[in-house]
C-alpha cells in the first residue's frame, strides 16, 4: 500500500510541472505594443492615463482593476464579440500578450 501511495504522489508531482508548462503565457511588452497599435484608438491603454479617447471605452487600468478580472475572464472576453467593440480577429498570441499586459497593470508591474 505504501508503494502505491508513493507512486501516486510521484505521478502527481510529475504531472503538475508538465501542466504548468502547457499554459500559454503572454508577453506583457508585446501586449502593450499591440494595445498601442490596435486598442488605443478607443481605450487609454497606458498605466495612469485618466481617460480614453472614446468616453464609453474603459481605460485599461480600469479594466485591470475591476473586481473579478482574471486571466480566464479576460481570455473569455477577448474571444467573444461585443456590440460595443469592433469585431477584431485576434490570434492566440495577441490574446495571450494583451491578457499578460492587462494583468501587469493589475499587479502594478
Amino acid at each position: 500500500m505504501r508503494h502505491l501511495c508513493g507512486f501516486a504522489v510521484g505521478m502527481v508531482l510529475t504531472a503538475v510541472p508538465a501542466s504548468l508548462n502547457a499554459q500559454v503565457v503572454g508577453d506583457p511588452q508585446r501586449g502593450s505594443v499591440f494595445a498601442q497599435q490596435v486598442c488605443a484608438g478607443c481605450h487609454a491603454v497606458e498605466r495612469g492615463q485618466p481617460s480614453s479617447p472614446n468616453p464609453q471605452a474603459p481605460t485599461f487600468d480600469a479594466i485591470a482593476k475591476t473586481p473579478g478580472t482574471t486571466e480566464m475572464a479576460l481570455y473569455a472576453f477577448l474571444r467573444t464579440s461585443h456590440h460595443t467593440m469592433p469585431n477584431l480577429i485576434l490570434t492566440k498570441d495577441d490574446i495571450s500578450n494583451v491578457v499578460a499586459y492587462l494583468l501587469s497593470l493589475k499587479d502594478g508591474r
